[in-house]
């Protein structure tokens, strides 16, 4: 009942946030055309993208609460991670586009109307501080809502250098003012969108969980009594925070109930030490080969 409230509350704060991202892209549009500016054109894009990515993120929570099937034996666990590979992906190309656009405003600077600039600009912060704060907390369990936390995050950031653009323009006419920070946001965001792009992919590719050591685990096994070895290793993610294991052991020649009893003890050892959610065990007495600890022989 907990887990669902949990789902139903991160809903809300979802719908929330993409109301707000919608209404200030309208604002800005509006705005960005009476004053004549380019940038806060630019952050209305930023926050439509913001809306499409939390709805991205939603309707994956929604996919991997669906329950397996004979098609999907995982369900759909892997939604939140496909969606974190679309959120940061559009990041990236967003911040390809804010070079292209900086690049551009250094070559033909524009007359624009500061004041309206920063009036329109400061509500899009205040939106997007907003956002932020309601995704902030699912964020650190979740790297599907971190992916659209930094989309809200580097629009706070950019609402925030577009005020400050405005400014510099109002009182001193510095124009460059707002592609040098135009420049450093793109840095920021593309940094931050490989970081998650990098751990989803990892996630994709079946990757081992990077904080697991497979050889700690291999220490760990054999330690126990009628442990020989533990070969043929499998360790990846399937969902966030959804580990799953299968490997071989390799025993003297015991019953069919005594490996059971065995393959509990492992079971919760793993578990309890590695966070390891799902383990499958297969009990052999030299019947690999090959019993590297990975695969084929190779440690």
């Amino acid at each position: 009942m907990t887990h669902k409230h949990s789902h139903n509350t991160t809903g809300l704060r979802l719908l929330i946030t993409v109301i707000l991202n919608i209404l200030i892209t309208v604002a800005e549009i509006v705005g960005g055309i009476i004053s004549g500016s380019l940038a806060l054109i630019s952050d209305a894009l930023h926050n439509f993208s913001d809306a499409i990515s939390v709805i991205i993120s939603y309707i994956a929570i929604k996919l991997k609460l669906k329950d397996n099937s004979y098609k999907h034996t995982f369900g759909f666990k892997r939604a939140e991670i496909l969606a974190a590979v679309i959120n940061s992906s559009v990041l990236v190309a967003i911040s390809i586009y804010l070079f292209y656009e900086a690049i551009l405003r250094f070559q033909n600077p524009e007359p624009i109307k500061g004041n309206l600039m920063i009036i329109v600009a400061l509500m899009g912060l205040v939106a997007n501080i907003v956002g932020t704060m309601l995704l902030k907390r699912d964020a650190a369990t979740s790297i599907n809502i971190k992916s659209s936390y930094l989309h809200l995050l580097t629009d706070a950031i950019s609402s925030a250098a577009v005020i400050l653009g405005g400014l510099a323009i109002l009182f001193w006419n510095f124009h460059w003012v707002d592609p040098v920070l135009t420049i450093l946001i793109a840095v920021y965001i593309t940094q931050e969108s490989f970081k998650i792009l990098s751990d989803a992919v990892h996630i994709l590719m079946e990757g081992a969980p990077t904080d697991i050591s497979i050889k700690e685990i291999q220490s760990v096994v054999e330690g126990l009594e009628d442990i020989e070895d533990i070969h043929h290793v499998h360790i990846w993610t399937v969902g966030e925070n959804d580990i799953h294991l299968e490997a071989h052991i390799n025993v003297p020649d015991m019953t069919i109930s005594k490996s059971n009893v065995l393959g509990d003890k492992i079971e919760k050892l793993l578990k309890s030490k590695f966070n390891i959610s799902h383990i499958t065990l297969q009990f052999e007495c030299n019947q690999c080969k090959d019993a590297g600890l990975v695969v084929n022989g190779k440690h």
